[in-house]
């Protein structure tokens, strides 16, 4: 009786293992093929929620790929927290939960990869000119860089430790200016807001937020932005918890398809 009752067990036992076996095989199998090519978009089979913080100057073009990325890869869901570099760096130093970091400047990405919070080595994906926004139809009829310095002027600067900011100061001091703002905003979008809230009759910004921005300012340039460029890179987090996806996000971004977006937002090819 107690053979009679092993035999029926031991081939159900070999059947079951053998099922396991497959189904190892086969997880194995659709990892590998997942993860084949995670730097081309469209490869593989992107899922889940990429957490991406970026510089505020990339809301708009971000936003829109994001929507795509999303429309691609049904199952995907990108979330953002935009801002200024500075900030965000801070934040993700110290903790914040995110798997990619795209910032305005070189300098406030160091600042993660001096604390080991990279994966691997940043790349530039594009590169930002800066531009005075002033009131619509320009009423204080500003031409120029100097002009900004002219007493009773109200004009906002980003905060020198942002990337806008640090290239605003650039330019000044490559032209020998100085200036003193009547505020100094945490980003470049809020430097424009108040110029759009007629807080301020120009702001040093982004080209690209002039562009976004729409009729609600006016545009100026200058030719000592050209004495500040600044190189946008964009890294891999080591505590990414979504890693191919957040692979494949970067991969759209650098892609041909990703270039178009950005540089049809006024954003400059590295």
């Amino acid at each position: 009786m107690t053979r009679t009752a092993r035999r029926p067990r031991r081939p159900l036992q070999v059947a079951a293992g053998g099922a396991a076996a497959l189904l190892a095989l086969s997880a194995c199998s659709s990892g590998s093929d997942s993860s084949a090519k995670p730097d081309s978009p469209g490869s593989g089979k992107p899922s889940g929620e990429v957490t991406v913080f970026a510089a505020a100057s990339l809301k708009e073009s971000f936003t829109t790929l994001g929507e795509q990325f999303e429309k691609e890869h049904p199952g995907t869901k990108v979330t953002f927290s935009f801002g200024g570099s500075d900030s965000l760096a801070a934040s993700i130093t110290g903790g914040a939960p995110a798997d990619v970091f795209a910032s305005a400047s070189p300098k406030t990405m160091k600042i993660v990869t001096d604390a080991g919070d990279a994966s691997g080595t940043p790349e530039t994906f594009v590169r930002n000119e800066l531009e005075i926004a002033t009131l619509p139809g320009n009423p204080g009829k500003i031409a120029s860089l100097e002009d900004l310095t002219e007493a009773g002027r109200k004009v906002v600067l980003c905060d020198k430790e942002v990337p806008c900011g640090a290239a605003a100061q650039k330019a000044l001091d490559a032209s020998k200016l100085k200036l003193t703002p009547v505020s100094y905003e945490q980003d470049v979008k809020a430097a424009l807001t108040k110029v759009e809230l007629k807080e301020a009759d120009a702001a040093v910004v982004y080209k690209t937020d002039v562009r976004a921005a729409g009729d609600k300012v006016e545009g100026v340039e200058f030719p000592e932005s050209a004495d500040a460029v600044n190189d946008y890179p964009i890294a891999l987090l080591k505590g990414a918890r979504n890693t191919e996806t957040a692979k494949a996000f970067i991969a759209l971004v650098r892609s041909a398809e990703g270039q178009k977006v950005l540089t049809g937002a006024g954003f400059l090819k590295p």
